[in-house]
């Protein structure tokens, strides 16, 4: 049998919107939250690879009429218990989140991670905290950044965009599917990274440590604010040193994913993890 005829043959043709998993499919896109069986939307081949590469588990896998082509090529990477269905190209247009979609979306269930276990190993952990980050291109920008700066896992604090939102998913290339993630109360979780013995660095607009003075070896927990308002100032209060990235005065704030990536660079480069 060939690759073609063997991916055709695992295809479950579906012609109603009805069908519980292709509801499932809609309302994990369109409410931005992980289903009941915990699984993330996802969708688009690029990224559909990226959760293979990464080795997370699929509960499902749809491929509309139109994009049934793509079978072929991915369902001998997708372990045989992931459900494969057909769709309909209007079943499948109605429930994906992009006006033009490739043909191929999947439900997958990203690794279980804990506080605990990012704290605990023996080391010198870089963690990155962030809090009320809206903006899901920023959070995916940093969730990126910190798997490719060596951080050892993202802490989302209160008033945070979920990371489960398929804009998220999009704009973190991937790395959402390795970099650990973690829900938190923040105050709470400054707490616990404090008893653990690491140095809690803030970052600010303006005031602040300039950030070639900022020393960022060692056990680190670094934390990233909201786009416009920064870091509340109950957060700023318990943070052992502040930092900021001097530039132009006619910017008024940078971007939190330009500069949460700025910081994790220059943390990355005296930790002596780049060159």
């Amino acid at each position: 049998m060939t690759v073609q005829n063997d991916a055709e043959s695992r295809l479950r043709r579906i012609a109603s919107a009805q069908n519980p998993l292709v509801k499932e499919l809609r309302r994990a896109f369109r409410q931005g939250e992980a289903t009941s069986q915990g699984a993330i939307a996802i969708e688009g081949v690029r990224i559909i690879e990226e959760a293979v590469r990464s080795g997370v588990r699929f509960q499902a896998i749809f491929f509309s009429q139109s994009g049934r082509a793509h079978a072929a090529r991915l369902l001998p990477q997708i372990a045989a218990h992931a459900e494969a269905l057909l769709l309909d190209d209007a079943v499948f247009s109605g429930a994906v989140s992009t006006e033009t979609p490739q043909g191929v979306a999947a439900l997958v269930m990203l690794r279980p991670a804990s506080l605990e276990t990012l704290i605990e190993p023996e080391g010198e952990p870089l963690i990155v905290g962030v809090s009320g980050i809206q903006d899901p291109g920023n959070l995916g920008t940093i969730i990126r950044s910190a798997e490719a700066f060596y951080a050892s896992g993202v802490l989302l604090g209160e008033k945070t965009v979920s990371h489960f939102n398929p804009k998220v998913v999009r704009a973190s290339a991937g790395s959402i599917f390795r970099e650990p993630l973690v829900k938190v109360q923040m105050l709470e979780a400054i707490a616990a990274v404090k008893r653990r013995g690491l140095r809690v660095i803030a970052t600010s607009s303006h005031k602040g440590k300039p950030l070639d003075e900022a020393d960022f070896r060692g056990p680190v927990a670094l934390l990233i604010g909201n786009e416009g308002a920064g870091l509340p100032a109950d957060i700023l209060s318990v943070a052992d040193e502040r930092v900021s990235i001097a530039h132009s005065e006619k910017v008024e704030s940078l971007n939190a994913g330009i500069a949460a990536s700025i910081v994790l660079y220059e943390a990355a480069r005296q930790r002596s993890k780049i060159g």
